[in-house]
C-alpha cells in the first residue's frame, strides 16, 4: 500500500501574494529589533543626505540600521556576510522587504555613520529604561578577549621593522653590499643607532620605495621628528583618586594610558599600503619611547621636591632608570592597536579586551574595549562608564552592589568605589591565594 506524503511542489504558484508578517513567528528577535528601531530618533542619519541629490536614491536609514543591528546581534559582522544573508535569511528579507543591498553599500553606510551608530547604544539603553528593565541594584562587570583582524606573525620590534624597511629599499636599489660591507648584515647601520640621524635615514628609505612604485610621498611622513604628545603628566597622576603619587611604574602606566587615549581620539586610519603601515608602526614605537622618557623625567623631577605626609623628603632607594637604546616592545603591522593576549586554557592570539557591565536582568549598561590584556585596573573605568551612561538616560538611582571576578581585584579602585556607598564583591586575587595555600573565597571590600 502506497504511503501518503505531503507534496513538495516548488513550481506551484501562490494564489495570493505572501505577507512578510507571516514568514516568522511573533516571538522572533527580528520583530523586537524592528519595533526598537521604529521608535528611535534617526534624524541624524537622514541629515547626512542632501535633498535633491543626483543619482540613485539611498536605502532608508531605518532599514539599514535595523539590518546592521540584527546582523550584529546574530554574530554576522562581515558586510559580505550580511549581503549573503539578505539573499538567504528569511529574517533579513523581512527587514529589507525583499531588497538586497550589496556589501559595498552596507560597508559604506557603516563607515559613513560610524559615530551615529555608536550613539545608538544610549538610545537602546533609554528604551530599556522606559520598559522598566534598567535596574541598578546589582551590577556585574566582566571581560572577554575578542580576536583582532590581524595575525600574530605580523608583530614586529623596532629593530625588526628597521631591518625590513632597509632590506626592501636596498633590494630595490641593489645597494645591499655597500650598506653592510664586511659586517654580518644583521646589525643596525650606523646612521640608525643615533636618534639624530635615524629618522632621516628611514625617511630616505621611504623616498626610494615610493619612487620605485611611482607613488607620491606623503609630506607628513617626511617630518624630521614624530609629533610630540603634550601631556601634563603630573596633573594627570595627581588627578587620579586611586593612584595618588605611585612609583615610577605607575607614572609610566599613566603616560601610556594617556597616549592610547590620545590615539583613540585621533582615530587615524590604518594605511592600505604595507610600506606605509611599517612606517606608521615605526612612528608609534618612537612615540611610545618618547612618552616613556618624558614620564621618567617628570617623575624624577617630582621626586626631588616631593614630601611625604609629615613634610619630610621621600626616602628609599630609587633605582636609576636606563632607557633602552632603541624603542622597546613590538607592534602589529596589520593592526597597530591590537595586542597579544592570553586566556587560561587557550593559546595566545592578537586581540582586544572587551568589557561589559550588566544588571540583574542581563541588560548591558556599559560596553567598552581596551588593548590592555588584563582585567586588572578595569574595575573603576567600567564603573565610571556605567554611571555616565545611566546619567545620560536620566537614571539617578545609585547602584548598591558591584560584582566582579578575581581578575578585577584592585584594592585602591575597590576602596574608592566603596567610599561612594557601593558594596564591591569580588574574590581575592587567585595567585595570592595559591601562594598562601588558601582557598579563594568571596570577600567584601569594606570602608576602613
Amino acid at each position: 500500500m502506497a504511503r501518503d506524503f505531503v507534496a513538495c511542489d516548488r513550481e506551484q504558484l501562490l494564489l495570493m501574494p505572501p505577507s512578510l508578517n507571516e514568514w516568522l513567528p511573533e516571538d522572533h528577535l527580528v520583530w523586537t529589533v524592528l519595533d526598537a528601531v521604529e521608535v528611535m530618533d534617526l534624524s541624524r542619519f537622514a541629515d547626512a543626505y542632501r535633498l535633491g541629490a543626483a543619482g540613485r536614491p539611498a536605502y532608508d536609514p531605518q532599514m539599514m540600521v535595523a539590518l546592521l543591528m540584527y546582523s550584529y546581534a546574530r554574530g554576522t559582522r562581515s558586510s559580505r556576510g550580511i549581503e549573503r544573508a539578505c539573499w538567504e535569511d528569511v529574517a533579513c528579507k523581512v527587514i529589507t522587504s525583499m531588497r538586497t543591498p550589496d556589501h559595498s553599500t552596507i560597508a559604506e553606510f557603516r563607515r559613513r555613520h560610524e559615530a551615529d551608530i555608536a550613539e545608538l547604544f544610549g538610545d537602546v539603553l533609554g528604551l530599556c529604561r522606559e520598559a522598566g528593565l534598567v535596574s541598578v541594584g546589582v551590577i556585574t562587570i566582566d571581560g572577554t578577549k575578542i580576536k583582532a583582524n590581524a595575525s600574530m606573525d605580523q608583530n614586529r620590534s623596532y629593530s625588526g621593522l628597521v631591518r625590513d624597511i632597509l632590506r626592501e629599499a636596498e633590494e630595490e636599489d641593489q645597494r645591499e653590499d655597500q650598506l653592510y660591507g664586511d659586517r654580518r648584515g644583521d646589525e643596525l647601520p650606523e646612521q640608525l643607532r643615533d636618534p639624530n640621524t635615524r629618522r632621516q635615514a628611514l625617511v630616505d628609505a621611504k623616498r626610494r620605495l615610493a619612487a620605485h612604485k611611482g607613488k607620491p610621498v606623503d609630506d607628513d611622513a617626511l617630518k624630521p621628528e614624530p609629533q610630540k604628545l603634550q601631556i601634563d603628566l603630573q596633573a594627570t597622576v595627581f588627578g587620579r583618586p586611586v593612584l595618588k603619587r605611585g612609583g615610577r611604574i605607575e607614572w609610566l602606566r599613566v603616560a601610556r594610558q594617556e597616549l592610547e587615549a590620545h590615539r583613540t581620539r585621533q582615530g587615524a586610519p590604518v594605511p592600505r599600503d604595507r610600506d606605509d603601515r611599517m612606517f606608521q608602526a615605526l612612528g608609534r614605537l618612537e612615540q611610545n619611547h618618547q612618552v616613556d622618557l618624558d614620564a621618567v623625567q617628570t617623575y624624577e623631577m617630582w621626586r626631588l621636591t616631593a614630601r611625604d605626609t609629615w613634610g619630610r623628603a621621600l626616602r628609599g632607594n630609587s633605582k636609576v632608570w636606563v632607557p633602552p637604546e632603541l624603542p622597546a616592545g613590538v607592534i602589529n603591522v596589520s593592526d597597530p592597536d591590537s595586542r597579544v593576549m592570553r586566556t587560561a586554557g587557550t593559546p595566545p592570539r592578537q586581540a582586544y579586551n572587551a568589557q561589559a557591565a550588566v544588571n540583574d536582568r542581563q541588560v548591558i549598561l556599559a560596553a567598552e574595549i581596551t588593548n590592555a590584556a588584563p582585567d586588572f585596573g578595569q574595575l573603576a573605568p567600567m564603573f565610571a562608564a556605567t554611571l555616565r551612561n545611566l546619567a545620560g538616560q536620566g537614571v539617578t538611582e545609585a547602584p548598591q552592589v558591584l560584582l566582579a571576578d578575581a581578575g578585577y581585584w584592585h584594592h585602591p579602585q575597590m576602596q574608592a568605589i566603596t567610599e561612594t556607598g557601593v558594596e564591591v564583591l569580588a574574590p581575592p586575587d587567585g595567585k595570592a591565594n595559591a601562594a598562601a595555600g588558601k582557598t579563594a573565597s568571596t570577600k567584601r571590600c569594606a570602608t576602613s
